[in-house]
């Protein structure tokens, strides 16, 4: 079922009302071409042939086309369907396959129920002939035909940001939504005293390379040591040199900064010389941890990015005991779906307890 916009808008003011009577800023997604992640399971019929499908337990339902995807991701679908069901091999128990598209770049991994060495001078050929980064997957193995990393470009209000990262990172899905979100963080903090900045949840660098020329040092964390390796990397991609990044759990951070433990991953970073100003959350759906709403609270300017109203909605019970919320944002990031993203920026109330 398709949720339009407007109505995830009336739902969402409806949730936060009991912490913001001003005015939200709405940013609405393009309904087609807009996602640039894609997931989708293989069907095989008693003829051997196979088609993209979904399941919903053992509901099946066959994929033609999908309207939201990339148009790169669109346009390629037909044509490796085709050369799959050409190729016996190639066929034979394949049980899945992930899109993953950059604004100019595209790959694809293929997911095998058997060795993909078996199968690697079909796989090579296939990656030629589509002109195709091609990843294969098999329990254990992983072949790379082509390249797996994809380079993204973001214009942030006409200023050039490069990224890479690869499908094992977690990638905002909506590119032209990720965009504005980071024009609209940018655009709260340019008013604010600013001296350092804490990021939790930090992945590959998405809003920490954009947000680090407004603030004196940042201190960026993240679990994920791929994506640490990625964000290092996007660091040098664009000459960053104010980001220290670590790899930690926010509860982890949360110990450091509190003294209650030493990490030897902290080893070369300094956490006394930091002074922060903002602390920048970006938490997955479950929303942030108990400690997390402690270190948060010590902080004057919280910015939050949320992908689940309902747990942000409980966060805020807590985190407006000691800041009121300035400016409030809806992202329409996961167009078409119940889904919805939230931008919220929280600042200390005077006489709140540090």
């Amino acid at each position: 079922m398709n949720i339009n916009f407007e109505q995830k808008i009336l739902e969402a003011k409806e949730l936060f009302k009991p912490f913001y009577k001003g005015d939200f800023e709405l940013f609405s997604s393009p309904t087609s071409h807009f996602r640039t992640r894609a997931e989708l399971s293989f069907f095989h019929n008693e003829n051997g042939e196979i088609f993209y499908a979904m399941f919903n337990g053992k509901q099946k339902y066959i994929v033609r086309n999908l309207d939201f995807a990339d148009e790169k991701i669109c346009a390629l679908m037909p044509k490796l369907l085709q050369a799959l069901n050409l190729n016996q091999k190639l066929k034979t128990k394949l049980f899945g396959v992930e899109f993953l598209a950059s604004k100019k770049e595209l790959s694809v991994s293929l997911l095998y129920h058997k060795d993909t060495l078996e199968i690697k001078e079909d796989l090579t050929k296939l990656s030629n002939a589509l002109n195709l980064n091609l990843i294969a997957r098999s329990r254990g193995k992983k072949l790379i035909f082509g390249k797996e990393n994809l380079r993204q470009v973001l214009d942030i209000k006409g200023k050039k940001i490069i990224y890479e990262f690869d499908n094992d990172c977690f990638i905002q899905p909506n590119t032209y939504i990720n965009e504005k979100m980071i024009e609209w963080v940018s655009k709260q903090i340019l008013t604010q005293e600013k001296s350092d900045l804490l990021e939790l949840y930090c992945g590959y660098g998405n809003f920490t390379l954009a947000l680090a020329p407004f603030f004196r040092r940042v201190l960026a964390t993240e679990l994920s040591k791929k994506n640490i390796a990625y964000a290092l990397k996007n660091c040098t991609l664009n000459n960053s040199s104010n980001i220290h990044f670590a790899r930690l759990s926010s509860e982890e951070l949360s110990k450091a900064l509190r003294k209650e433990r030493e990490f030897f991953r902290l080893k070369d970073i300094d956490l006394d010389s930091f002074h922060f100003s903002h602390v920048l959350l970006d938490p997955p759906r479950a929303g942030l941890e108990e400690s997390v709403i402690d270190l948060a609270k010590k902080y004057e300017n919280i910015l939050y990015i949320s992908c689940n109203p309902t747990s942000l909605k409980e966060n805020l019970t807590q985190l407006t005991q000691t800041h009121t919320i300035t400016n409030f944002a809806l992202f329409d990031q996961f167009a078409l779906t119940p889904h919805l993203e939230c931008g919220v920026i929280l600042k200390k109330i005077n006489n709140a307890s540090k």
